[in-house]
């Protein structure tokens, strides 16, 4: 009963990532008081299956867990075996009759039964030959009256034998749930971090005189290198088509556009095209190719910024008005957030025509699959229907299934659930207004129980998101928030700008001035770099620790510590040897500031079970990953943090093994 990871009890399967280790739970019981046992079988796209004992978390209390690790992409599934052991039963028997003496032959005689029963599935081929003599010694042992009691038994409850029952089990009564679903993602639907840029600000310059020349792909693709330095692992492009011209954005969302403002890259299409054809300005589509080239060439992939919806120029609002919402007065509607208002956007309508907009954005999003994008951020996923995306992705899902879907869905918690169960495989989150230790470690606990079907994305700022913490906040708030994002979870996105400290808002909203969606926005990094003001080197040092340290790359194995200073967060995140993928156990401690305006000296209390150390364990070895130093801790380590120079250690728990 209650078989987890199982999603709305089955309407959605489970999800992973290929190498990721699950843990399967279930409560399992029977009538008495037998020994019994319980498995999970782990069934591979091929058919082939493996077997993982499970074993009982709270003795007498029916819960049962194993871990299980897919190890390629691809439509898995498991199912949970429980069954009456006869073996482990009579076992236990045996260790308390034989000792006191009594029924000695009964139990002699029902050990021989087992023991037949156990050498009949040699016979039948269902249990390798190699488990007969062992089993056959113990039963000859069993039959033999001239032993003592003890003796007779002995080979029975030997360990050899006892190893080959652990492994193979003799079963009666099988009761089975499953099989379940399980759907293994490729890894960077789990882990990756994301840089994103406006490609028309990359080499953007002005002559006075003359104006603004936008960037370019060429230009852009020269941002490329430094984007790899610095580690990141997805270049992701805002928007990248033809902008219209009616109800233009001006600077700061202004409804009077000047010359030369290039309009929001979210008002898509004009006469040069829509959704599936390049801005002018940028380029064509061959110099596009060529830009990807060079991301692939840099170990970098490229995700594509698509916002379902149309300027009033778009092609499709002269071919396809029935894609649209007609109001009484025969207008179309313009997109509304009041107070917001985007007179320069259409919202799409599938009410109409679902057919031909779904086969539409479909064959869109494939041309861009075709041109090398294997990722997609979708601006607004909440405001269309969920039955739309449950058969978009489940076709993606089948033809292109290394294509990773991220939902900007910033919304109510039952679309943003939704949407990840009907298969996006990332989605933004509210990490961004998460910022007291008890709301981060609240929020941390919701998200690794969606785990089964919902990654979380945390981005400390966006284009469209600058929060009072960060512009209150300065150097010390970014680097403070780089840091909690960079390590609670596996995907983590910053925007350009954000190692500049791009921090001043427009007033009365939650958004940079001079916003970059209205105007181009050219950046001096290897000015700020040499000056010494840019958070580049953290940023590299954080992307380098995520690489290096598998545990960083998990989400469901995070636990929460205790300081005594209540604005203190302490977390760890540890993988065991068989899990990290490496051979070792991997555990990083992460200790940190919250608030950008005050210092800690406090006492931490740590569970040192959580850190992955020996039971009796009372003293062990850390280094700090930012720094280089070296402590020797104990379960209640002295901290200092600063927020202006070390507002959180990243530190490495040294194992005995690596000493």
């Amino acid at each position: 009963m209650e078989v987890q990871p199982v999603v709305d009890g089955g309407r959605f399967p489970a999800s992973c990532v290929e190498g990721e280790t699950v843990t399967v739970r279930a409560n399992a019981f029977r009538e008495g008081h037998d020994a019994m046992g319980v498995q999970v079988v782990l069934t591979a796209p091929d058919g082939s299956e493996t077997v993982t004992r499970m074993r009982s978390t709270n003795p007498g209390l029916d819960l049962w867990e194993a871990p299980v690790r897919p190890d390629a992409t691809g439509h898995w599934s498991f199912r949970v075996e429980a069954f009456s052991a006869p073996y482990a039963t009579w076992a236990h028997v045996a260790e308390v009759k034989i000792p006191a003496g009594l029924d000695v032959e009964l139990v002699c005689a029902d050990g021989a039964v087992v023991l037949e029963a156990i050498l009949a599935e040699i016979t039948a081929g269902t249990r390798p030959e190699a488990d007969g003599p062992v089993v056959r010694a113990a039963l000859a042992s069993l039959r033999s009256s001239s032993l003592s009691p003890a003796a007779r038994v002995a080979p029975a409850l030997a360990e050899d034998l006892r190893g080959l029952m652990t492994v193979r089990p003799l079963r009666e009564g099988v009761t089975v749930s499953g099989p379940h679903r399980l759907i293994v993602h490729r890894r960077r639907a789990l882990y990756g971090s994301w840089y994103e840029f406006f490609p028309r600000s990359e080499g953007a310059r002005f002559e006075e005189g003359l104006g603004w020349t936008s960037g370019t792909f060429a230009t852009a693709t020269r941002s490329l290198d430094r984007i790899a330095e610095m580690g990141f692992d997805v270049a992701y492009l805002t928007p990248i088509h033809p902008i219209g011209s009616t109800f233009r954005k001006g600077r700061n969302n202004t409804l009077e556009p000047q010359p030369g403002d290039p309009g929001s890259p979210y008002a898509i299409g004009s006469a040069d095209g829509g959704h599936d054809a390049i801005h002018p300005d940028l380029g064509t589509l061959a110099d596009f190719d060529a830009f990807v080239a060079r991301a692939q060439e840099l170990g970098l992939e490229v995700a594509l910024d698509i916002a379902l919806q149309c300027s009033p120029d778009h092609p499709w609002v002269a071919e396809h008005p029935e894609w649209f919402v007609v109001r009484s007065d025969g207008s179309i509607a313009y997109a509304e957030n009041p107070p917001k208002k985007y007179q320069d956007i259409y919202p799409l309508s599938f009410d109409t025509d679902y057919e031909g907009l779904y086969a539409a954005i479909r064959d869109m999003l494939e041309h861009w699959v075709d041109h090398g994008v294997t990722l997609f951020r979708i601006d607004n996923p909440h405001t269309k229907p969920v039955r739309f995306w449950e058969e978009l992705l489940a076709e993606f899902d089948a033809k292109h299934p290394e294509v990773i879907f991220l939902a900007e869905a910033f919304t109510r918690p039952t679309m943003m659930h939704a949407l990840g169960k009907v298969g996006y495989h990332q989605s933004y989150t509210y990490f961004t207004w998460r910022h007291t230790p008890e709301e981060l470690r609240e929020y941390l606990e919701e998200l690794v129980a969606a785990a089964p079907y919902m990654r979380p994305s945390f981005w400390p700022t966006t284009h469209d998101i600058l929060t009072p913490f960060m512009s209150g906040g300065g150097r010390a708030a970014f680097a403070l928030r780089a840091i909690l994002a960079a390590t609670l979870v596996p995907t983590w996105g910053i925007y350009a700008g954000y190692e500049l400290v791009e921090d001043v808002p427009r007033p009365g909203a939650q958004e940079q001035i001079d916003n970059e969606k209205y105007e181009y926005k050219p950046r001096d990094h290897a000015g700020a770099l040499a000056r010494g003001e840019s958070l580049q080197p953290l940023l590299t040092a954080l992307n380098r620790i995520r690489r290096e340290h598998p545990a960083l790359q998990s989400l469901t194995a995070i636990s929460f510590h205790e300081a005594e200073d209540p604005q203190v967060l302490v977390f760890s995140k540890h993988l065991d040897a068989a899990s990290s993928g490496t051979g070792a156990p991997d555990t990083v401690l992460v200790v940190s500031l919250t608030e950008h305006d005050r210092d800690a000296w406090t006492t931490l209390h740590l569970d040192l079970g959580a850190l992955g150390l020996e039971p009796g364990a009372t003293a062990f070895e850390v280094e700090d990953l930012l720094t280089g130093e070296r402590y020797r801790w104990d379960a209640a380590p002295s901290v200092i943090l600063r927020a202006a120079d070390r507002p959180a250690h990243v530190l490495r728990v040294i194992h005995p093994e690596e000493s």
